[in-house]
């Protein structure tokens, strides 16, 4: 019978390959980490794919948000134009509208004008009156001698003479007035016409100076 030694403890078992468990574990744990470091890789590329899908689609929101804001901003400048255009159009029609109510008495102030009747106070308030009309866009047309434009002249008498070659406003009834291009009234004339078959006055200085001076010459001495 054998006895135990005292201070010895039994020798571990040793695994048939000679390696402990402790040294086993060290490689197990380095695989385990190679194992869950691809995977990692794996996921760090998919985020990124997504990233860049996020990106992409707010790019696209964000053109799209632009245009958007370009496209009403347009609209925006347009409709201020047409308020412009709409609020000039409506001023011009107002103060026409005014001055054309006050034609008659702007003819009654010419006529005194003409008549020498343009005297004192009443010269005063007249010339007042002409002036705040001219400030406003008024402007009178039509002289005598002017070819006649059916498109500013209102023909109210007619008659021919020898002395015009086209149709030509030979007096001033009423005066024209307009505001800018717009007429408000057409002035009223009295339209002069050539006499018919009377040759235009270039042709018949052409026919005079090319007659025979030796004609001349002859009826000279008949008539000597």
């Amino acid at each position: 019978m054998s006895e135990e030694t005292p201070g010895f403890d039994e020798k571990p078992e040793v695994p048939a390959d000679g390696t402990p468990d402790d040294a086993a574990e060290p490689k197990a744990a380095a695989s385990s980490k190679e194992e869950a470091a691809a995977p990692a890789g794996d996921s760090a590329a998919a985020q990124d794919v997504a990233l860049l899908a996020q990106l992409d689609q707010a790019r696209t929101a964000l053109g799209e948000r632009t245009a958007d804001l370009q496209r009403l901003q347009a609209e925006y400048q347009n409709y201020r134009r047409r308020v412009e255009r709409d609020r000039i159009a409506v001023k011009e029609i107002a103060v026409a509208s005014l001055l054309t109510e006050l034609l008659p008495t702007l003819d009654d102030i010419g006529r005194a004008r003409e008549h020498g009747e343009l005297v004192g106070g009443f010269k005063s308030v007249a010339e007042s009156l002409e002036t705040a009309a001219a400030k406003m866009g008024l402007q009178q047309f039509g002289k005598e001698g002017e070819p006649f434009d059916p498109t500013i002249h209102e023909a109210l008498m007619h008659s021919y003479a020898p002395d015009v070659t086209e149709d030509t406003c030979v007096a001033i009834l009423q005066p024209g007035y307009r505001i800018g291009e717009r007429t408000i009234r057409p002035a009223r004339v009295a339209v002069a016409e050539p006499q018919p078959g009377a040759a235009p006055k270039s042709e018949a200085a052409e026919a005079e100076s090319s007659s025979d001076p030796s004609d001349k010459d002859a009826d000279a001495a008949d008539n000597g």
